[in-house]
């Protein structure tokens, strides 16, 4: 999820566990637990952009890493309050608790996170929530707002966390609720038009969780669509996209190819914007797709012109948005 949403989730958690005992610093404490695990953006400033997508969410988003990590703010934390009545033992499993809340939440976007590092590569994607999602983070948000203000001391403060902390519990259900019914919607759909294919995903669409992004693979490349919890059956448009693998052909033993292929997890097609070799990822969706069935992938990386690619996973995120494409979002979720 993205900084914010964690902040202010970590800072509701710390509230509820620690209580009174700790005052503000519990939300503090929570925030800072809950944004430990990022740190890996510092090492990824020194690193080539392919190989920094597969640091990150790597290690410090593994259970290695999370447990050791706990054990030392715990150690931290009780030391420096040694005046609070709160033991060691609750300190590490309320440290415990908001990493692994943090590495579980990242678990449900599309980016993949690397739970069993450093034993096993696999990322984890349950592609459940957008990386920002407006009404996951909103609840959690006013209620950090009224922890901020509210005295100490103050009976509401717990109940204000434990909103927050409900609120975006009850939200991932609906979203859950959501993808089952998205995915079993689609393998009709799929089954219905003879549709063959070797494996699909479904992924929330930008900054909500009705309009779902489709994309479903075959032998040799993707078709891709969009479907929202309101279609009805039937409702489902593929547009074919080719994967195109001859056009990397040239480059294949480019280790910046083989990191773009395995941070993509297979989900990737290539094609030419005039002298440039462009290299998409499937997984984060088109830009504006909803508006323009043709629209470029939101993921892309020039692999002729390596050094334009920085922050090339949140560029297309928003590029060319406004407000007739927010309208258009709207009205497709809704159709």
């Amino acid at each position: 999820m993205d900084s914010l949403t964690h902040i202010v989730l970590g800072a509701c958690i710390g509230e509820v566990i620690l209580d009174k005992n700790a005052g503000r610093k519990a939300m503090l404490w929570g925030a800072l637990a809950q944004s430990v695990p990022d740190i890996d953006f510092v090492a990824g400033m020194w690193m080539p952009v392919s190989q920094e997508l597969l640091a990150h969410r790597g290690i410090t988003h593994s259970f290695l890493f999370g447990i050791p990590v706990a054990l030392f703010l715990a150690l931290i934390a009780a030391r420096w309050h040694k005046a609070e009545p709160i033991r060691l033992s609750k300190w590490f499993w309320f440290f415990l608790i908001e990493i692994l809340c943090h590495l579980f939440l990242d678990a449900f976007n599309n980016y993949g996170i690397g739970w069993f590092e450093p034993f096993s590569s696999t990322r984890i994607s349950f592609n459940v929530l957008y990386v920002a999602d407006p009404l996951f983070s909103i609840i959690p948000a006013i209620s950090f707002g009224f922890l901020i203000f509210l005295k100490t001391n103050h009976w509401h403060r717990v109940k204000w966390a434990r909103v927050g902390v409900l609120a975006s519990s009850i939200y991932l259900l609906f979203a859950i609720y959501n993808k089952i019914n998205i995915d079993r919607s689609v393998e009709r759909e799929l089954y219905k038009k003879h549709i063959s294919y070797t494996r699909y995903f479904t992924t929330p669409t930008l900054l909500n969780n009705i309009l779902w992004f489709v994309v479903v693979q075959d032998s040799t490349g993707f078709n891709i669509g969009y479907k929202s919890i309101f279609d009805k059956q039937d409702h489902l448009n593929l547009t074919y996209v080719p994967q195109n693998e001859s056009l990397l052909l040239p480059v294949s033993d480019h280790q910046e190819v083989l990191d773009l292929k395995k941070f993509s997890q297979g989900y990737y097609t290539s094609e030419k914007w005039g002298d440039t070799l462009v290299f998409n990822d499937l997984r984060f969706g088109q830009i504006n797709g909803w508006q323009n069935p043709n629209s470029k992938f939101a993921f892309h990386y020039f692999i002729s012109h390596p050094n334009n690619n920085d922050l090339i996973v949140q560029r297309g995120r928003f590029a060319g948005f406004n407000a007739e494409s927010g309208r258009l979002l709207l009205r497709r979720m809704v159709e």
